[in-house]
């Protein structure tokens, strides 16, 4: 029986994939760690017939995720939902006073994984934390709401069973070999090598539910 995963969340996650509904899996899957997870498993695990899907969102907020969570996510029934949201919370309030505050954003996300839990209450579920690194458009003043967001995921996480995946601990680490732009070129968004220690990151730690 095939497995079917899915990847959802903002620009990060959205690398770039077509948008189109009617692509199949294993297909239009971006340009970032989502592509490189797939190109991982279906290479060498091809006997478990995953069928991968990428609906993450350029911009999106805790609350466009929610709005569109039946569609992107409930559909598909996946056996794995990967979520990696919550930088535009913050962004977009820094650039347009429209972003979503901590506690609304633990509040919503909450009611996410409710709804997934009373809709689909076998699928496994990793949390990926927001992240930054301080180059490009991104300075300090980000790090106080940013740190409040992955103290948020992480108790969700662990209050949900869910995996819970490091990313800001593990950019942390790789700035001790290569200065931050290396990594995310804009504080926000990853290069091809911040995309491949996410992907690495989360093979590893979903090796137990796949």
């Amino acid at each position: 029986m095939s497995k079917v995963i899915l990847f959802q969340g903002d620009s990060i996650t959205d690398a770039l994939r077509p948008k189109d509904p009617e692509i199949p899996a294993n297909n239009g899957l971006g340009c970032g760690y989502a592509l490189m997870v797939a190109g991982d498993l279906l290479s060498s695990e091809p006997e478990k017939d995953y069928q991968i899907y990428n609906r993450g969102i350029s911009g999106n907020r805790v609350v466009d995720l929610y709005a569109r969570w039946k569609i992107d996510a409930l559909n598909l029934k996946p056996d794995i939902i990967s979520i990696l949201i919550g930088v535009n919370d913050t962004g977009h309030e820094r650039a347009y006073h429209n972003g979503v505050e901590l506690p609304r954003y633990d509040q919503v996300y909450r009611m996410l994984l409710d709804w997934t839990k009373e809709e689909l209450p076998e699928t496994k579920i990793i949390l990926l934390e927001p992240f930054v690194l301080v180059t490009g458009s991104v300075t300090e003043e980000w790090l106080d709401e940013i740190n409040g967001r992955r103290r948020i995921v992480k108790k969700i996480a662990k209050d949900y069973g869910a995996i819970f995946l490091p990313c800001q601990s593990i950019l942390d680490e790789a700035v001790k070999s290569a200065p931050p732009a290396y990594w995310v070129r804009d504080g926000i968004h990853p290069t091809a090598a911040g995309h491949k220690l996410i992907a690495d990151a989360w093979i590893k730690a979903t090796a137990a539910i796949r």
